[in-house]
Parts: structure tokens; sequence; C-alpha cells
């Protein structure tokens, strides 16, 4: 890529962060909701830190840490790197304050300008990439942790209003699961997954192999509100026919009798980035854990798709909807290496391999999803109770070669 291109592009990701945190008072940027979000203050810092860790320590040979408490204090799970600051508690650090981070940040961005021009290496364009596609992520999960915190507010309040424009963001879900809901079947065959060629990918995305898969049929949409409003009144939370054990078991230790942002009283609304609004029977149901996804496909006399279904079904037809920008779409499969995979050496290689264990691959990308970050083989992950992140279902089923 040619330097002024990167250097661009570099800055358009690095501002629309910034566009994200106008959105949002001080007070509001320094609070964690749950372990599981971050403060937004703390992910304008972490994505700051990524670029004078994996960045300007290596490529600058003039490197001074900008400030020596920084390592510890934005380090996410990198132990390689040194020690961390504990996830749960990021929200306790009222210092450095949001003007200095924002210091941080301006005086980081300053620093590696300067290497676009010295420092202009393949693997230094490789390291800037992986820092963009990083913040891309991070961009996607502010949106999320905010929307949890602002949930957790008696006033509902709206981050967002419909006069609203901010640059590159759009939040709506344009793209409503209001046509009729169909199946698409497709035949046994060995197909290809996985990242080829080029263009960037993260290193759980390779190495492309060839996997067999039966025959099989998806549905041309995801499911919506109303879909999933009738699970939930045919009993679908009080039934454990419909659950796994240890989903059951959660749905029972939490209290849980609706997807999350959900209100039922005195009619059925849902929490939004735009406050509290009545329940859109249209918009695709977003939001679950894999739990409930998985109660949802049972009670269907459904299942969800492998990844694998997932990706060449994606790949090859364009009678599916919505497999983009509207919800993350739980799969059965679990969050493995690929064959073959190799985990790149120090630092770098804890990014997702050491993740590999007890979590589910989701597919597609969501409606915070920033733009030209989603691809076909893109491998997100998280275990089986979250769902703060928009995710939601596509349903698939098994084929016997005997049916019509």
């Amino acid at each position: 890529m040619h330097t002024y291109h990167l250097a661009e592009r570099w800055k358009q990701v690095r501002q629309r962060t910034m566009s994200i945190a106008a959105l949002v008072s001080a007070e509001d940027a320094c609070v964690q909701s749950m372990a599981d979000a971050s403060p937004l203050k703390w992910h304008l810092a972490h994505t700051t830190w990524f670029f004078e860790t994996f960045v300007l320590e290596p490529f600058d040979n003039e490197f001074i840490p900008y400030h020596p408490q920084f390592k510890v204090l934005f380090n996410s799970y990198y132990n390689d790197v040194g020690e961390k600051h504990p996830r749960a508690q990021r929200g306790l650090l009222t210092r450095p304050t949001l003007a200095d981070i924002l210091d941080y940040r301006h005086a980081t961005d300053l620093r590696v300008q300067r290497l676009f021009t010295t420092a202009y290496t393949e693997k230094f364009i490789e390291r800037i990439e992986l820092g963009l596609q990083h913040e891309q992520q991070h961009q996607e999960l502010m949106l999320t942790d905010i929307k949890h915190l602002f949930s957790c507010n008696p006033l509902q309040p709206a981050l967002l209003s419909d006069s609203l424009t901010v640059e590159q963001i759009e939040f709506r879900d344009h793209c409503l699961s209001n046509t009729p809901l169909e199946w698409h079947r497709f035949d046994a065959h060995l197909v290809e997954i996985g990242h080829h060629g080029k263009g960037f990918c993260f290193d759980n995305e390779k190495p492309r192999h060839r996997q067999f898969i039966e025959p099989f049929s998806l549905t041309s949409r995801l499911i919506n509100n109303g879909e999933y409003l009738l699970f939930i009144q045919d009993g679908g939370y009080q039934n454990p026919t419909w659950w796994l054990a240890e989903g059951w078991d959660w749905l029972r230790q939490h209290q849980i009798a609706h997807p999350l942002y959900w209100h039922p009283d005195p009619q059925w609304q849902e929490f939004s980035l735009y406050g509290l609004q009545p329940l859109d029977m249209h918009h695709s149901v977003s939001h679950l854990s894999y739990f409930e996804a998985a109660a949802y496909a049972s009670w269907a006399g459904a299942r969800l798709p492998t990844e694998a279904e997932w990706e060449c079904t994606a790949r090859h037809d364009d009678q599916l909807h919505q497999l983009f920008d509207s919800c993350w779409q739980w799969t059965s499969s679990s969050y493995a290496a690929y064959p073959g995979f190799e985990v790149p050496a120090g630092a770098i290689g804890e990014y997702n391999g050491k993740f590999m264990v007890n979590q589910y691959v989701l597919r597609g990308s969501s409606i915070f999803t920033p733009p030209h970050h989603s691809r076909i083989t893109y491998r997100n992950f998280f275990p089986s109770h979250a769902r703060w992140q928009r995710t939601g279902i596509r349903l698939a089923r098994s084929v016997n070669d005997s049916e019509d």
C-alpha cells in the first residue's frame, strides 16, 4: 500500500474513534457497567497503547514511553508485555483524566505519523494494519459498552437522536427482517474455508483448508423480534425442553425471561442508542446469548449453522440476506484452531490463539461494525453466556439426501 494511502487511512480510523468519543461526556467515559465492558476512556487509552507498544517501541529508534505506568494500566491481556491492571477494575481509574488520555492519544499520533516517513517497511505496514483492525474492533466495543452503560441508568438516556449526523457512523438497522422467511437448500460437497490471497486477515482466519459438509438448508434472513416474541409467548423461557443444561442453569440463576434490552411493561419496548423505543417486530432480534439462540433454534425445529456452512454459502449464494451489517450470527462451531494453524511469535501471538477454548464462533458483522471491517472469513467469538454484543440468529437444518 502506498505511504500516502496508508497514512490517510490511519488518520481516518483514529478520527472515527474520536467521533464516537465525542458523543459522550467525561462522566460517561469513566464508568464501567460490568466486568465484560470497559470505560470509553480506557478504550481510547488502550488503542493508543497498542500503537505505542507495537509500533513506536519496535520502530522508533528514540522511543521513550509516554508514561511508565501506562504500560500496565492499558495493557489488556498481553502477558508477554508485562503486568496488567485487573479488567474488572478499569472503572476505578478516575486518573489519568479523560483530558490526560486525549493528550496521550494526540502525542502518540504525532509520533506515529513521523514514522510513516522514516520507518516505512513491510513489517511496519503489517503492524500499522493490525493496529487499525484492532482499533476498529474497539470502535464496535465502544458502542456496545456505551449502550450497556446507558441501559443501567434509570433515566435510560439516548446517545443519539434522529437528527444527529456523525461522520461515517450509521447505527440504524437499515436491513429489516420483514421479508418472508424462506429456506434455501445446499447439497453436500467439499468446501474450502478460511482466508486466502491478498488483503488483511487475523491469524485465526488461516490457513485455508477443506471441510466436507452434508446437505443442509439455511434461512434466507435473520430471525426478527416478532418471530422471537412467539417463542417467549409460547413459554420458551419457562420450558427446559429447548435449553442446553448449562443454558437452563444460566437462565434460572440470572432470572432471565427475555432478550437483553427488552422491557415488557406496559408493552414491549427495546432499549437502543436512541433510548427506549417501541419494539419493532421487523428488526432483527439481537443481543442474544448462544444459549438463547440455540434454544430458539431447537423450539423452531432447527439448529444453528456451522461456520463452514455459513462461509461457503456467504461466498457463493446471493439469495441470503443480512449476512452482514445487521447482527453477528451465532454458529454451532466451537472456537478452535484451523488445521495447520500456527501461533505467531511474541506478544502479537496472544491476539487470538490463546482464547481458543470455551467459546463459540460468530460470523458476519453488525450495525456497530465499522465500514470495511467485515469480510466473509472473519471469525468473531464469545463465550456462550455473552449477549451485550449485537448477536442474532440465522437458522439451519440438516437435510436427508432422500428429501426433495
